[in-house]
């Protein structure tokens, strides 16, 4: 008896190849193929060495997260389904050779090339070789696999940020993607970094401009190779799968919420009125899933190359102001453990008030903590933390302040086009997603996955969020009143107040 949806069934005995599977995305697609698409034949990735582990140790590490417990649980014969091989995007043939090269370009069906760095302040040269020369190598080695189906592209929506709108289509560059690799090639790191502010306008940051040209790169083998490129918006805590919450790093709107609720982040320049960005991270992963069996549908090849915006529906858009009003009351219900100060940060578009409070309630407190670890002798590291916050606030930024418009339509019809049974296997839909209680699971997955604090020390994180309160109030009573006394004695009313004083007792 067949039991499989249609996707399902499109996903039956092929082979699919992964780079960047160790990444956050990457971790949730390779979860998701291995739970939902369980008749597949084979899931091939490559990871590099780290920290002294082998590429398969890390895997058997990978394995044990929480995200693959219910694999662990109710499929555990599908993880042996897994084939990893030592490899690197910054390598040809993506390091790759011999057998394992061999066995990639004569069983692999679909790609999706996830591998990049997504260091948004990362330099030019590390961007160039990842994203676009990674990029290149991954297509190299699929131009020789004899059964490709797809190769999908993960590009970010925010790669052409010079557009008032964004549609689904690759926009034209004045920069070509081989005259960058070449230059990124014979041109020094130190010149290479003094003209990269030229190179990168309008792009803000070395990632989007890495990243558009990537885009150049795919649409330019569209012709010869079955590519597509997938555009996901920013990518937040998972909604219900693996795990409702689940997260694994910082990066974006999660690393606000973490550090403004360990009370690191002060201050951020933001426009609270501007609807915010952003996709859970299983939603995204669902949508590249279906991507290529939505694409195999198609009567006729279109002219253009397949383009997907990842971005949720229009009405599901919350302001930045709802997310960080919000996401401040769920933080004093569910607080982190051992804060640096109370959470009371605020988020501003006035530039000269944003610098006052980062001095006074950011650097400030940060140099006076380092200052006492050093009067103990111990390691200091505030200032190093406040500086990581400092650049990656500056970065964030840029997609806080500016109003966005994409339009999704391809996304869109995926969902008209499917069955039921796989609209609820490989939700895309949020219309019935709670926002309240999705910004809650995300602020305790942060809280467990992230943080590694576990729920059971809620109570003891409440009691220290009571004293820190007391603790803000009493600090900035005295400060106020220190400032008012100083302010007084400039103006001379503390001389005042004592002549009156004095005139009223004779």
């Amino acid at each position: 008896m067949n039991d499989l949806s249609p996707v399902q069934e499109y996903y039956k005995d092929k082979t699919i190849f992964i780079t960047g599977a160790s990444g956050f995305m990457g971790k949730v697609l390779l979860e998701k193929l291995l739970y939902s698409c369980h008749s597949l034949k084979e899931v091939i990735i490559i990871c590099r060495p780290k920290r002294g582990k082998t590429p398969e140790t890390r895997l058997e590490e990978m394995f044990k997260l929480p995200i693959f417990q219910r694999i662990r649980d109710e499929r555990p014969h599908m993880l042996k389904k897994v084939t990893i091989y030592q490899g690197d995007v910054t390598y040809d043939l993506l390091g790759l050779s011999g057998d394992s090269l061999k066995h990639v370009v004569e069983n692999t069906n679909i790609v999706f090339h996830m591998a990049a760095t997504l260091k948004l302040e990362g330099n030019l040269r590390d961007a160039i070789d990842m994203n676009l020369m990674g990029t290149q190598r991954a297509l190299n080695v699929a131009k020789e696999m004899k059964q490709l189906e797809a190769f999908v592209h993960l590009s970010t929506a925010f790669c052409n940020c010079d557009q008032e709108v964004m549609y689904e289509k690759v926009y034209d560059f004045p920069h070509k993607p081989e005259d960058l690799m070449r230059l990124a090639e014979w041109m020094d790191v130190k010149t290479l970094d003094a003209i990269t502010p030229d190179l990168l306008k309008p792009h803000p940051n070395t990632y989007t401009y890495s990243k558009r040209l990537a885009e150049l790169l795919v649409r330019d083998h569209y012709e010869t190779m079955p590519v597509i490129i997938a555009r996901p918006s920013i990518v937040t805590p998972a909604v219900a799968e693996p795990l409702p919450g689940w997260v694994d790093n910082m990066n974006g709107p999660t690393g606000v919420l973490i550090g403004a609720g360990k009370g690191v982040i002060r201050s951020m320049i933001c426009n609270g009125e501007l609807k915010s960005e952003v996709i859970p991270v299983d939603i995204a992963i669902n949508g590249l899933l279906l991507i290529p069996y939505h694409n195999s549908q198609a009567k006729q090849k279109s002219l253009q190359i397949p383009v997907y915006n990842l971005t949720v529906e229009e009405d599901k858009k919350r302001t930045w102001k709802w997310v960080m009003d919000v996401g401040r009351e769920l933080g004093l219900k569910y607080p982190f453990e051992v804060g640096l100060w109370y959470p009371d940060g605020n988020m501003t578009t006035n530039k000269f008030y944003h610098t006052f409070c980062t001095i006074m309630f950011m650097w400030l407190p940060a140099y006076i903590i380092d200052f006492l670890l050093a009067l103990f002798g111990q390691r200091r590291f505030m200032v190093r933390v406040q500086t990581k916050i400092s650049v990656g606030l500056e970065v964030l930024q840029f997609f806080t302040t500016r109003s966005w418009d994409f339009k999704s339509t391809h996304f869109q019809q995926i969902y008209k086009d499917i069955s039921e049974a796989d609209r609820k296997i490989f939700k895309i839909n949020t219309d019935d997603v709670d926002d309240y209680e999705y910004l809650k699971t995300s602020i305790l997955g942060g809280r467990q996955y992230v943080m590694k604090e576990p729920m059971t020390s809620l109570p003891r994180s409440r009691i220290q969020l009571r004293f820190l309160y007391v603790l803000d109030r009493v600090c900035k009573t005295v400060i106020l009143c220190g400032l008012f006394y100083w302010t007084s004695m400039k103006l001379g009313l503390i001389d005042l107040v004592r002549y009156g004083i004095s005139t009223v007792k004779h």
